[in-house]
């Protein structure tokens, strides 16, 4: 065991003192299943002295009845779940404090299951080494290969091969080496260098804190020995300052400054900065916190900076060294893991959350998908729970950015449902796309508001969706008769005529719906923007998808109209005998039948065709545009 401090008892102080300025390491077990994680951070914080007399004594009882026949089971000091133990496998990621005479630690104890690979994403997004654990009985097995290379793909450069459960194999060193060798040779292929390999036993102890005498042949560090001493944190400090806006501290009318905490470099009074994304410069002035100012803070430091200028400075913006900026753009190549249950819909809006910032951000099919046991890049037009793929993203306004590789701050980022507020993936930005760098708007001097004036009205798009067989397109056509008449100038959408030409290369599955209701919408805004009032009539099953057509356009021009008809109505009616053959299996992913229908929330206006007739329907939408102000 560690030793525990004498100052504890003879200045408490003093060792407060001397604790609270340690470094800080976070790291990750991971590797296969049963190699023996939860057991080695068990053993680490027995070692550490950090588990209570009456932790003990219930590890005591409770080892009598588990894996380990009478000793003591570590493992039951990190598996919490009563699932966990009931199977003797981690499923959720157990985060757990320790600390020695020379450093703190947080580690990760995270999943070995294939199915819980976005629990382990989690848990190494933070982390800055690795214990790969690897069954001495077992080498080198697919799950390894797994998660070293999510290890790799997260930018995990410190590595530990825990040859573990040596003492089942009688110690040998040829088994040992013969792991090593083959680990170091797959480490290779996927660019992971800096790699320490130990032999050890978590449950008896060996090479945990202290060298072992069961391996006279092995020179090496012990575990406990590598993890206080590896360098941690000097990558971040070593490159350009960087330093996302969190906060515009404003305590008083004599005090304005820019908080957040310093996610590269170092910067100093007199430091010139840069502003991403607009591109302002000024010169720091202050570097304030609490208790004083400081002449330098350096990565990881929260401060405020407060500047010479006042220049435009916001939350989600980033102060930058002046000489070698964060980049900046909308549209990136980017390594995805899918962490939610529903696919990832390519088209469809989340929300992109990088540092502070968090913008719309749309995604395109998959490059490709990275099968993680083999390492191949295969075909995929959508992502999967716990699948991996490189895609583009696309979003609504420029970022500050660096590569992944250069600055995880930077280049690390969550996507979040845009309706459920669920975080469904996370990702790490490769690089900015060459078009978003060379496609600029081009100003247009006959603008919406001209166009307005001269066709007398205001345009907007009037969305009509409902099941199919609900009446969409014949009240949408009575309501452009109307329009006409009151000399209105229209454009009518159909989701059939649409088909025939823009969206003919679309089936329909989930995806290609979205990506069927994102064109539309598109081409609904150009439209807009030409003055015209747009009718859309289609099913639009998804809330995802009409929310996004509204918000292409300006607050006020969207106009929902639920066409709300009961589905045995609708399946009577049957026009096109669509719902006959999907009863029949001969047409699949049919709305209301085998894919869902969402209908609106809040829509601008509800039409009951059970009690409306389709003239009187169009009657009252007219109406209700011209209460909107739409007709003049």
């Amino acid at each position: 065991m560690t030793v525990p401090s004498r100052l504890i008892a003879e200045d408490i102080e003093s060792y407060l003192n001397v604790h609270q300025h340690k470094s800080l390491l976070r790291f990750i077990t991971c590797g296969s299943v049963d190699d023996g994680k939860s057991t080695l951070i068990g053993r680490l914080l027995y070692e550490s002295h950090l588990v209570f007399e009456d932790h003990l004594e219930a590890l005591e009882a409770d080892s009598k009845t588990g894996t380990q026949g009478g000793e003591l089971d570590f493992a039951l000091l990190v598996d919490g779940l009563a699932a966990e133990r009931e199977q003797g496998i981690t499923i959720d990621v157990a985060y757990r404090f320790f600390s020695t005479e020379k450093r703190k630690f947080i580690v990760a104890d995270t999943p070995g299951h294939e199915q819980y690979t976005r629990n382990m994403v989690t848990g190494a997004s933070t982390a800055e080494a690795a214990v790969i654990l690897i069954d001495a009985r077992k080498g080198v097995l697919t799950q390894t290969r797994r998660h070293s290379y999510l290890v790799s793909l997260l930018g995990i450069g410190k590595i530990v091969v825990a040859v573990n459960k040596l003492d089942l194999v009688g110690y040998s060193r040829d088994v040992f080496d013969t792991i090593e060798a083959e680990y170091r040779d797959f480490a290779a292929q996927i660019g992971l260098t800096d790699i320490v390999c130990i032999p050890m036993s978590a449950l008896r102890g060996d090479n945990i804190t202290e060298p072992s005498q069961n391996t006279p042949w092995y020179h090496g560090p012990t575990l406990l020995g590598y993890l206080e001493t590896v360098p941690v944190g000097q990558h971040a400090k070593d490159g350009p300052f960087r330093m996302p806006v969190q906060w515009v501290n404003r305590p008083g009318h004599d005090f304005r400054g820019f908080s957040g905490v310093v996610v590269g470099g170092r910067v100093r009074p007199g430091d010139r900065v840069r502003v991403v994304p607009s591109g302002q410069q000024s010169t720091v002035v202050r570097v304030v916190t609490m208790d004083d100012d400081l002449d330098e803070a350096v990565a990881e430091q929260s401060v405020t900076l407060t500047l010479a200028d006042e220049i435009d400075v916001s939350r989600g913006d980033v102060l930058c060294a002046a000489d070698s900026p964060a980049g900046s753009a909308d549209q990136f190549e980017a390594h995805v893991v899918w962490m939610a249950e529903n696919e990832m819909m390519p088209g469809r809006p989340y929300l992109l959350k990088l540092g502070a910032r968090t913008v719309p951000v749309s995604l395109s099919r998959p490059k490709y998908r990275v099968d993680v046991n083999t390492l191949e890049h295969a075909a995929a037009t959508t992502l999967a729970l716990n699948e991996i793929g490189v895609c583009n993203l696309n979003l609504d306004r420029p970022i500050a950015f660096d590569p992944y590789a250069e600055n995880r701050d930077m280049g690390g980022f969550v996507l979040i449902d845009r309706l459920t507020n669920a975080t469904v993936g996370a990702g790490m930005l490769h690089f900015a796309l060459r078009r978003s760098q060379n496609v600029h708007w081009q100003a247009i001097d006959v603008d919406k508001a001209a166009q307005a004036e001269l066709k007398g009205h205001r345009p907007c798009v009037v969305w009509f969706t409902g099941l199919s067989g609900a009446g969409k397109s014949s009240i949408a056509n009575l309501v452009e008769k109307r329009l006409h008449a009151l000399g209105a100038h229209t454009t009518l959408l159909d989701g059939d005529n649409v088909r025939h030409g823009l969206n003919k290369d679309l089936g329909f599955t989930e995806a290609d719906r979205v990506e069927n209701i994102r064109r539309v919408g598109e081409v609904s805004r150009l439209m807009v923007n030409a003055g015209l009032v747009v009718l859309v009539s289609f099913i639009s099953p998804f809330r995802s998808e009409r929310r996004m057509a509204r918000d292409m356009v300006d607050e006020g021009e969207f106009v929902e109209v639920f066409v709300d008809t009961p589905l045995d109505v609708a399946e009577q009616r049957d026009v096109k005998g669509l719902y006959r053959k999907a009863r029949r299996g001969e047409l699949t992913n049919f709305t209301g039948i085998d894919s869902p229908y969402e209908a609106p929330e809040n829509p601008e206006i509800r039409i009951d065709t059970t009690v409306t007739v389709p003239e009187a329907a169009a009657e009252e939408i007219v109406n209700r545009l011209r209460d909107l102000g739409v007709l003049r």
